[in-house]
């Protein structure tokens, strides 16, 4: 392995050097982010929350997600250099060196997205606060990234709704507790299908500490606790059939998916469920509910 001074600088220009700086924010996660918070903001508004306040809602989200994204990418840039799946990022890859030169543009995301937070209700300040922090202490080194990578990826919901309704309300917990399970199902199959990428680099944390065989069968059951979370939450919401109806169909084709990563244990059906889980599953869940919200104002 080439040590970082043996690592040939890249060759940039400004085009190269905007989109280095783009990349190593995670724009795909910073936009599945950023549309979690706008989707929390409209079921929070009944469906039709004042368009200011959704704008600036959306826009703490989106920009404190894409700041926190760039702190990640930072802190992991030396695992990242050992991993076949990420040594191409921009910091890894040296078009940002050195990895400092990022800092204050993801520190700067992420106290616009804590001020504007702080101005929609302290509440959501406080979610977002706890979520850049949960996101910064997870590191791909001990059992505590479970718990805290949950709580980083409940912070959208949380200021998505409490930015628009600072009262909660059940519906907000259920979403928070759809992500609760949806996150290790997303982080997990991914980990799965990398697994020898991520154990050559030295990451050594659970679930790569258990079995294939172990590690498919929690993925499995995971998959069935969501789809009953997400089956529930009309029961405590007003929710209605045309959420339901897609949820059960999305829902199925998921178990589907883990049923056969639990038969056959191959990395390509890890591959298949981590990217079921992400744009598909939670965008078209919460697209599901914000629909089915204004089908209920006409």
């Amino acid at each position: 392995m080439q040590t970082d001074s043996a690592i040939p600088l890249q060759p940039s220009n400004i085009r190269s050097t905007l989109r280095a700086y783009a990349e190593v924010l995670k724009p795909r996660e910073t936009l599945l982010l950023g549309f979690a918070g706008l989707a929390t903001a409209i079921l929070a508004g009944g469906g039709a929350p004042p368009a200011g306040r959704l704008l600036w809602t959306t826009l703490a989200v989106t920009v404190g997600s894409a700041g926190a994204n760039g702190l990640t990418n930072y802190l992991d840039r030396d695992m990242d250099g050992r991993m076949q799946r990420t040594r191409r990022r921009p910091i890894p890859s040296r078009r940002i060196w050195p990895p400092e030169k990022m800092l204050p543009l993801a520190v700067s995301l992420v106290v616009v997205g804590l001020v504007i937070a702080w101005a929609l209700n302290p509440w959501a300040f406080a979610a977002g606060l706890i979520g850049v922090f949960a996101s910064v202490i997870v590191r791909k080194r001990s059992i505590t990234h479970v718990p805290l990578g949950e709580f980083a990826s409940c912070a959208p919901f949380l200021i998505g709704w409490l930015g628009v309704n600072p009262k909660p309300e059940p519906l907000m917990w259920g979403l928070c507790g759809l992500i609760f399970i949806w996150t290790p199902i997303h982080v997990w199959s991914l980990m799965e299908a990398y697994r020898s990428d991520y154990l050559q680099a030295g990451v050594h944390i659970f679930p790569l500490t258990i079995g294939p065989r172990q590690n498919v069968a929690m993925l499995f059951a995971l998959a069935v606790a969501l789809t009953l979370e997400t089956l529930a939450l009309p029961l405590f919401s007003d929710l209605g059939w045309v959420y339901f109806a897609g949820a059960l169909l999305l829902n199925a084709a998921l178990i589907l998916n883990s049923a056969r990563l639990l038969e056959t244990g191959m990395t390509e059906a890890a591959w298949k469920m981590y990217k079921l889980s992400a744009y598909p599953y939670l965008g078209i869940i919460l697209t599901l509910a914000c629909v089915d919200r204004w089908l209920a104002l006409l």
